[in-house]
């Protein structure tokens, strides 16, 4: 008769994939969900079961390093140049996480200087896609006293010129050459420190959302940190990569790709290469992403693409040619629609079964839109804990008639779409709980209902942090339901998240990745 390694009983188990009275565990797998023979047997006093979380959309190592910058999430500017004029000497000053929403602004050049005692100051915005910097960094880059022009990007100058020290998008690239890249013994420990407390928080698996290139990697070589954190036992969760599009060149007989042809799928079931990254437009706080009509509050602006069009569906058909899955990052619905028919040429050109593209955050979305995706067997990546922290930003960007397009959920779901769950920690805070929390109440930080015919049920916002996120990673017969045969990812909480109306509250008593509590 079997012999189980470990059999967690007295729980609520709630395994997305059936009844189960008991869990055994032999190994890193699952083998049976009723009571077996065991060499341990754990009681859990009446706690509840789940499949580990599965962030499908988050930026590990750039989190793990703002735990060691300045805390820029402040609610004045008042407080982000005290936090600035506060750090620890040394010749750069880094901070980020500030909202331009929350604290009065964007800080500025001239703001900087005051506070910053004649060090380097770079500070980012929480979006990840601007940056301000101060005028010795100005200086370095010659843009003292004028601009340049970046494709798909902007320095942003006041009405004589001159610039005031914000760099969107693209524009971010223009302070690489004096930042990146990081030591690769830097992103392992910022790797380490990240995924402790993805372990604290319940998540056994990411997708860290772009590397290698472009403003959002850290190293040409970052796949390296990965491999050498896990070789060094501090790579706690399982982690897919995506590949920065910028990393991406063409290659003899493939089209576009890595060296030795490595693509989409290479890696085992803790470290692996997923998609190639796209950027097609920026940040909805930010104000940049491309929309089909003007925000709200800044009538004639309705953001940009972060390239030619031509240039960015060629990019697209390319990768899909090549045999990469494609993650493309698309928030407005300009941005959305040209996405959506490159998927539909380069499947129309280049026919293959299932590749399961993906449009990471489907920010504002039109109901065509959501049918398009549908019929194309794309994969929208939406953001729930987006609805409490930067909620109000977002609404004041769309205005009350548009607000109903935004990140969508009940939609997606009623159009036969299978939902992820994912943070873009460390835009957000990114524990699932919370992210769970939001996607069922649709409440802004002040209180506001962000969008409620968009709200689902706790089962539904579970389901998309485990078999969701599983199905978009095309993971889903490895894990995201406690099922025989799947990887043995488990975590124990206080309550049941299917039940309770107050999933924030629930606690995460313990975290099982690969038949082993962590």
């Amino acid at each position: 008769m079997l012999e189980a390694d470990l059999l967690l009983t007295n729980a609520t188990f709630v395994t997305l994939d059936g009844p189960a009275t008991a869990v055994a565990v032999l190994g890193d797998r699952i083998v049976a969900l009723d009571e077996v023979p065991a060499r341990q047997v754990v009681d859990l006093d009446g706690a509840t079961v789940t499949p580990g979380f599965h962030d499908a959309h988050n930026h590990m190592a750039w989190y793990g390093l703002t735990l060691s910058e300045v805390d820029c999430r402040v609610e004045s500017l008042d407080a982000l140049y005290a936090a600035v004029e506060a750090a620890p000497d040394g010749e750069w000053v880094v901070g980020s996480g500030y909202d331009q929403n929350k604290c009065g602004g964007h800080p500025t050049r001239d703001g900087l200087d005051r506070v910053a005692r004649g060090r380097k100051v770079w500070i980012k915005h929480t979006s990840g896609h601007m940056c301000v910097v101060n005028t010795p960094v100005l200086a370095e880059l010659g843009l003292s006293d004028h601009a340049v022009e970046v494709d798909g990007g902007l320095v942003v100058t006041d009405e004589t010129g001159r610039p005031t020290g914000l760099l969107q998008e693209q524009a971010q690239q223009l302070i690489n050459p004096l930042v990146l890249p990081y030591p690769v013994d830097t992103l392992v420990d910022a790797i380490d420190r990240a995924g402790r407390q993805y372990l604290r928080e319940g998540v056994t698996s990411c997708v860290e959302a772009g590397i290698g290139g472009g403003w959002i990697g850290k190293s040409p070589v970052e796949l390296e940190a990965y491999q050498r954190a896990r070789e060094q036992g501090k790579l706690h969760v399982r982690v897919e990569l995506m590949v920065a599009a910028d990393a991406l060149h063409p290659i003899t007989e493939l089209g576009l790709g890595l060296d030795l042809g490595i693509r989409t799928g290479f890696g085992d079931d803790w470290l692996s290469i997923g998609p190639v990254k796209v950027f097609s437009d920026g940040s909805l706080i930010g104000h940049t992403a491309a929309m089909c009509h003007d925000f709200a509050d800044t009538p004639g602006n309705r953001g940009y693409l972060q390239g030619a069009p031509e240039a960015l569906t060629d990019t697209i058909v390319a990768a899909h040619q090549a045999g990469w899955r494609v993650a493309t990052h698309a928030i407005g619905d300009a941005a959305i629609d040209l996405v959506l028919d490159a998927y539909e040429q380069a499947q129309r050109s280049f026919p293959r079964a299932d590749p399961r593209h993906r449009v990471e955050h489907f920010g504002v979305s039109r109901p065509d839109q959501v049918a398009r995706a549908r019929a194309l067997g794309v994969i929208p990546v939406p953001q729930g804990r987006f609805v409490n922290e930067i909620g109000d930003g977002m609404l004041r960007a769309l205005g009350q008639d548009r607000s109903a397009f935004a990140y969508r959920q009940r939609s997606l779901l009623e159009a036969g779409i299978v939902l992820p769950g994912s943070s873009d920690r460390p835009v957000v805070s990114g524990a699932p709980l919370l992210g769970m929390h939001d996607m069922v109440h649709q409440r802004t930080a002040s209180g506001a209902p962000f969008n409620p015919d968009e709200a689902i049920t706790g089962l539904d916002a579970l389901r998309a942090f485990t078999y969701g996120s599983a199905y978009a990673s095309k993971q889903d017969h490895l894990k995201g339901t406690i099922t025989v045969g799947k990887l043995a990812d488990l975590v124990v909480l206080s309550d049941n998240p299917a039940t309770t109306d107050r999933i924030k509250d629930i606690e995460v008593l313990r975290t099982m990745v690969g038949g082993r509590f962590r």
